[in-house]
């Protein structure tokens, strides 16, 4: 089981301190990738359906065919993340982006569309599984809430860049045939970074613990920790890593104990009430919503960028509450403030005119929900997912909570645009309302608090827990 610990170089003062900013800015590119393929799709599908002819029915499929993608990455990743390492799976996703992007932008038929919006969500669903378990493996306890949430960060700024960029070139070429194409190749330049980047990227000391590689972990562990958090943290990750080969851990069997079904339970429900507040509907179909509500096609574009904007602005205000307020609360609290704007979206649809009057509520009220979701939900979500799970099986069970998330994700962007055309906006929110108050009631009931734990210590709190 064990190899013997090698010197590690000397690290000077400091230097781990830039060596974990570097990890978190290159690994985190995968978040950016996440967030700009998945609203791109907000700008880019107007365009398409002049070009392509898509009916609800095929407008539907092109944009949830990368979230059900996502659903299968999601899970195989997890596994190919436990088996081969955090780093060389990334890599393999950097690839999977560049390949999935380009297949899109050629595309000449909304089938070969569809596919490779498929290709796409594979990486985009591997990317949501990896990078949180890697960031959340390389992070230290006390920065652990802030580092894994860059990634969320991340995620809205590409949404943020995708809106920007949709809004420019709509504009200012929405006249010119095929410019979603362009919309759409922009996300090959950071998928190049990404792969390159994490060449030189050190792999998770807590996964080389987890294969052996004792000497191999303190070395990294000394590049990101000051030499004594090094030998310090060094001690837990290997006591952990000795039991858990021991007990081997690692499969589906491994369910029947009653604390490690708990545990799944707890993330599932998570990854659910993370998408049915229907938070897509929005970052997907953004566009469309407001052009309903009252704007028109270029100025829906425009005011989208608002969306987007909101996202960033309160996803930093979420980092900085991580550190202050407990995951429980901040995740509870966000799932109220998201009902109740939901409630009043669906509320001014119904009782106001058609016009600019009622496209400005409209759009105050998504800026609003979003302020709630992103600023606390979506990091809360991503941040437990990566922290719940003990280390053997780390990747399996957060890439089977993350399949679900993808699973719900798909199923809300498949249906939303046949809800709209069916039911109307109003309808369709007041049934984002009533899943809400499901979700509220779950959080309150199930969610457990993990902030102020290492890894070692929320996985040793489950098992005194629930063994």
């Amino acid at each position: 089981m064990s190899r013997g610990a090698v010197a590690a170089p000397q690290v000077k003062p400091h230097n781990h301190r830039r060596a974990l900013r570097t990890v978190t800015v290159v690994s985190t590119l995968g978040g950016l990738l996440f967030g700009y393929d998945t609203g791109v799709i907000n700008g880019a599908l107007p365009y398409m359906q002049e070009d392509l002819g898509l009916t609800p029915l095929t407008e539907g499929l092109v944009t949830s065919s990368l979230l059900l993608g996502a659903a299968f990455g999601a899970l195989f990743a997890g596994r190919l993340a436990d088996r081969n390492g955090r780093r060389k799976t990334i890599m393999s996703l950097a690839v999977v982006f560049i390949i999935g992007t380009l297949a899109c932008t050629l595309a000449p038929s909304t089938a070969v569309m569809i596919f490779g919006r498929l290709v796409l969500g594979l990486a985009v669903g591997g990317a949501s599984v990896t990078v949180p378990i890697y960031l959340a493996e390389m992070s230290p306890r006390a920065m652990r809430g802030q580092i894994v949430t860059r990634n969320e960060l991340m995620i809205v700024t590409g949404q943020l860049i995708a809106f920007i960029s949709n809004a420019y070139l709509g504009n200012t070429f929405g006249e010119t045939g095929g410019i979603w194409r362009w919309m759409i190749v922009l996300a090959t330049l950071p998928a190049i970074g990404l792969w390159i980047g994490m060449m030189f990227m050190p792999e998770s000391p807590r996964w080389l613990a987890s294969i052996g590689s004792f000497g191999e972990s303190l070395t990294v562990l000394r590049r990101i920790r000051s030499h004594e958090d090094a030998r310090t943290e060094f001690e837990d990750v290997k006591k952990l890593a000795v039991e858990d080969y021991k007990s081997q851990m690692g499969g589906w069997k491994d369910l029947k104990a009653p604390w490690l079904r708990h545990i799944f339970f707890v993330g599932i429900g998570l990854a659910v009430i993370q998408q049915i507040t229907g938070v897509n509907s929005i970052m997907y179909y953004g566009t469309q919503i407001l052009a309903d509500a009252g704007f028109g096609r270029e100025a829906a574009l425009t005011a989208n960028i608002a969306n987007g904007v909101i996202s960033v602005l309160a996803t930093f205000v979420g980092i900085w509450l991580l550190s202050r307020v407990g995951r429980r609360r901040m995740l509870i609290t966000g799932q109220i403030g998201t009902t109740s704007a939901l409630l009043l979206i669906g509320v001014f649809s119904l009782v106001l005119p058609e016009g600019t009057v009622r496209g400005y509520v409209i759009l105050l009220m998504t800026v609003t929900f979003l302020a709630f979701q992103q600023g606390a939900i979506s990091p809360v979500t991503w941040l437990m997912l990566s922290e719940i799970f003990p280390q053997k099986m780390r990747g399996v069970g957060m890439g089977a909570s993350v399949f679900v998330l993808w699973i719900v994700n798909f199923l809300v962007g498949f249906s939303f645009p046949q809800l709209l055309a069916a039911f109307g906006i109003s309808n369709t929110f007041f049934v984002f309302v009533l899943l809400g108050v499901g979700a509220i009631a779950f959080a309150a009931k199930y969610v457990p608090e993990t902030s102020g734990r290492s890894l070692e210590q929320v996985e040793t709190y489950f098992k005194t827990r629930r063994g």
